[in-house]
């Protein structure tokens, strides 16, 4: 407001700038979703590091190839992922307390049967006589076998109580949680539960379930229930996804990737597929199968531009089997790969390339030629190659819409994702715009901002063009927002900027001078 002068002397106004910084969003947050020995159901859980995920689902295991995926995203420099646990019919471990009290593992599968539980009454006033001992305290220790332990200091029984057992647990356990009984009422003893002593309380009867099937990935009602990989509807940003097999050696059916990819456009988001094992069944006429079995795939249409696919698989030493070579499927090393370019040249750099080095495998499952290369690129599949010097690296930057016949203008895999990219920054950034009044002043603000944030980009190298006006254009007036769409509540902005394509072929060509002919 405008200050009111009323006295002699000087006033001072602030008067707003109209900048409103636009900050880009993060470009390689990985979703992966699929089967771990523990953690949270159903729910995205976001971990920065391998550590987080050994600690918080149990690191690798057989039965699990997300935990390899995972493993190899990180081993590939990635660095933030959001996990979603899956499983089928799993059960907690339970303990068995004489009295009443009711404990089981925090999360279904056969981990919790390595817990054990200590009561004592040696709490903070077991010595007191005036006034006696709360009758209600009590101190529980709960220890997995080589693993943590953890310790809950008077603990009480009383609802009433700030230390109540149930939300003591819900808040500070990774453990365990008070079970509920069937009227969903916890499973609390009237008196507290007597002491262990040197024998403590084994929890049992945990379960891993049944192998996952199609079904806990899109069943019927997950995308309303956000379960699944709808459960990734919970989380606030993810900008690649993926899904590793439901089995070790196997696919990830084909129905899961269909649904899965119009869910990635919804959330801007990429779905990297990893290539069928049958493309590798027979090695010499791998790149020939991988040709005829691109259609049987079913990810097609505009919704393509939101997926890639890599081949072959690679070989990498598996710690829990002995340390014996075996094949894994390559989309948490692409992820990770993607990660570390992003944060080295920026996301409209190709991941691909003698830079894109893969980390952490023995070699590939098969091994391509220029001339294999040369059926398969055309087509839209990336390939992965191992070249003398180099070593493994990606070879190949095309979404699943790159198939040179489609000639469609999201080709590339850095353009896709750069124009990803400025969608969501912007879509962020401008939600101030919302109710402010629908004028020059407002359009002139929108311009200025976005302008500027498009400017940094151009700074960093990010589009072609030898100055701003060859490589971006932000344009929001009366020519792009009329008289009616302003009746109708309606602003306009048209932002347009001209992205880098990867060089794939690079062409050298020569002459040789002839000398000067005398005539």
């Amino acid at each position: 407001m405008p200050t009111l002068p009323n006295y002699p002397g000087v006033y001072i106004e602030e008067i707003p700038s109209g900048v409103r910084t636009i900050t880009g969003v993060a470009t390689s947050i990985t979703a992966f979703v699929g089967r771990a020995r523990r953690g949270l159901a159903n729910e995205p859980v976001t971990i920065n590091s391998y550590a987080e995920f050994e600690r918080l689902f149990g690191g690798l295991w057989v039965d699990s190839t997300m935990s390899y995926a995972v493993r190899d995203f990180y081993l590939n420099g990635g660095s933030q992922a959001l996990i979603v646990r899956v499983h089928n019919n799993a059960a907690s471990a339970v303990f068995d307390f004489e009295g009443g009290l009711g404990l089981e593992a925090a999360s279904g599968g056969t981990w919790g049967n390595k817990l054990s539980a200590v009561v004592d009454h040696q709490t903070r006033d077991a010595d007191s006589t005036d006034p006696p001992p709360d009758p209600n305290l009590f101190n529980l220790t709960i220890v997995e076998q080589d693993g943590a332990i953890e310790k809950f200091l008077n603990v009480s029984i009383d609802p009433t109580d700030p230390r109540y057992l149930p939300r003591v647990l819900e808040q500070s356990s990774l453990l365990v949680r008070v079970r509920k009984n069937e009227d969903d009422t916890w499973m609390i003893p009237e008196a507290r539960p007597g002491e262990t002593g040197e024998t403590p309380v084994t929890a049992s009867n945990g379960s891993d379930g049944d192998p996952i099937t199609p079904a806990q990935f899109t069943g019927e009602g997950m995308e309303d229930a956000k379960t699944g990989i709808f459960a990734l509807k919970k989380a606030d940003l993810f900008n690649l996804l993926c899904l590793p097999p439901l089995q070790r050696g196997g696919d990830m059916p084909t129905e899961v990737y269909q649904a899965a990819l119009p869910f990635c456009v919804k959330q801007r988001a990429m779905l990297i597929v990893d290539s069928p094992s049958e493309w590798s069944a027979n090695k010499a006429m791998a790149a020939t199968t991988a040709r005829n079995g691109l259609s049987g795939l079913g990810l097609s249409g505009t919704d393509a531009r939101n997926a890639a696919i890599y081949f072959p698989r690679v070989l990498q030493v598996d710690p829990l089997r002995d340390r014996q070579v075996e094949t894994f499927v390559p989309c948490g090393i692409i992820a990770g790969i993607m990660a570390r370019t992003d944060a080295q040249r920026g996301v409209w750099k190709a991941p691909a390339g003698l830079d894109a080095a893969i980390n952490g495998i023995q070699g590939l499952e098969v091994n391509l030629s220029d001339p294999e290369n040369g059926m398969l690129n055309p087509l839209g599949i990336n390939c992965l190659r191992s070249f003398p010097v180099s070593g493994r690296v990606v070879w190949g930057a095309r979404t699943l819409r790159g198939a040179d016949q489609l000639a469609d203008e999201y080709k590339y895999i850095p353009v896709r994702r750069l124009t990803l990219f400025l969608q969501e920054s912007l879509y962020r950034g401008t939600q101030w715009v919302v109710f402010e009044p629908n004028d020059e002043p407002l359009w002139a603000q929108v311009r200025l901002n976005i302008g500027a944030f498009m400017q940094n980009l151009f700074r960093q190298g990010a589009f072609q063009g030898q100055s701003p006006r060859d490589a971006y254009f932000v344009k929001c007036d009366k020519e792009t927002t009329t008289q009616t769409d302003i009746n109708l509540g309606i602003v306009n902005i048209i932002v347009g900027f001209a992205p880098l394509k990867p060089a794939e072929f690079v062409i050298i060509k020569f002459q040789q001078i002839a000398g000067q002919i005398a005539t």
